[in-house]
């Protein structure tokens, strides 16, 4: 073999050699890629260990309801806004404030009413005679925590003060911008009965919130343990702080490292798709649908089933996440129509019939 083939097998290896090595490095999983990494289980046994303590805390005040509080606990995690309906009495206002107590967040709680403004929530300007200048007061907004308690009471210019500081986390008082302080979270109620006197929120707000609850009537177990624990002039609804904001801004750091397939990724794509082109799923409900859900509804569920699998001890996503967790992100962002209304067809029942019609990985 002469030399200059000896060379040219040379190069020829030692490209292919480097090509290999660069398509290797590529294909190298991160952490966040990486579900059974050892180092990922470590770190995310020790960033959710204080789930438990959290929701066995929480149970010494609210009886069941466990449902409602895993569901704030992914909004939590995954930084999302909650809506919660359903009818007086259900301790969804006590449920937020004992969430928040347990926590050791700011927690501030807003009363919407006809005659609220958004100075009332954002804050204003307030002019000192004295001192012939403005100083800014800030509102109520300026919290870890925040319960707009049945939102739907108040009008829309109040509504929509909520908007910049959901979506961006900060306020505007006059010229001046002011950034919330994090975690910052919004956990709205709303009431679905007696309807005089409301405001339906908007679609662009109710986008804006990651999940809508519907809660419903306690079991007979849990009402008979609400009369044992609640019959009582002072109900003791004491609860100790066992975790910290730090602990829960840890937490969420992990969720970006929770691992989605591409399947699942492609899956979740399609559930949403097929809230847009019901035909393209072989899903005669396009009559059914006025609006589809958006983008943001694609975002919502990855974060919400990557929230849920790490409540569950696991640092990758499954089907099952996502048809547990579905529902709450798609039922107030798939709009019926009015053949819908007319045959009595909600929401839920559009949703269910996609996740029954679209094809699990």
């Amino acid at each position: 073999m002469q030399y200059s083939d000896c060379n040219e097998t040379y190069q020829f290896l030692l490209c292919q050699f480097l090509a290999r090595r660069h398509v290797c490095a590529l294909k190298k999983p991160l952490m966040s890629q990486d579900p059974n990494s050892p180092e990922l289980e470590e770190k995310l046994q020790a960033a959710i260990q204080w789930i438990p303590t959290l929701r066995q805390e929480i149970g010494r005040v609210i009886v069941g309801q466990h449902y409602l509080v895993d569901r704030l606990l992914v909004g939590l995690l995954a930084n999302g806004h909650v809506l919660l309906e359903g009818v007086p009495g259900l301790a969804k206002t006590l449920s937020i404030r004992t969430l928040a107590t347990a926590t050791a967040a700011d927690f501030k709680r807003i009363q919407f009413t006809p005659d609220l403004l958004p100075a009332d929530i954002i804050g204003t300007l307030i002019y000192s005679p004295k001192e012939n200048t403005f100083h800014t007061r800030k509102g109520p907004i300026f919290a870890n925590l925040i319960l707009a308690d049945e939102i739907n009471r108040a009008p829309a210019k109040v509504q929509s003060a909520l908007l910049e500081a959901m979506q961006e986390h900060q306020v505007t008082i006059g010229d001046t911008t002011y950034p919330l302080p994090e975690p910052f979270l919004v956990l709205a109620t709303e009431n679905p009965i007696d309807q005089e006197g409301t405001y339906p929120l908007p679609e662009a707000q109710v986008d804006r919130f990651m999940l809508k609850l519907k809660v419903g009537y306690p079991s007979k177990a849990d009402e008979r343990a609400i009369l044992d624990r609640m019959s009582s002039t002072t109900p003791n609804l004491h609860v100790d702080a066992v975790t910290t904001l730090e602990a829960i801004s840890e937490a969420r750091k992990l969720v970006d490292d929770v691992f989605v397939d591409p399947k699942i990724r492609d899956y979740i794509v399609d559930l949403i798709l097929a809230t847009r082109d019901p035909a393209e799923y072989k899903l005669e409900l396009g009559q059914y649908i006025q609006f589809g859900a958006s983008p943001r509804a694609t975002i919502s569920l990855t974060l919400a089933a990557k929230a849920w699998a790490l409540m569950q001890g696991r640092s990758y996503v499954i089907p099952q996440d996502i048809k547990e967790i579905g529902m709450d992100v798609l039922r107030h962002r798939v709009i019926p129509s009015y053949e819908a209304e007319a045959e009595e067809i909600t929401s839920e029942d559009l949703v269910t019939s996609i996740f029954e019609a679209v094809r699990v990985p």
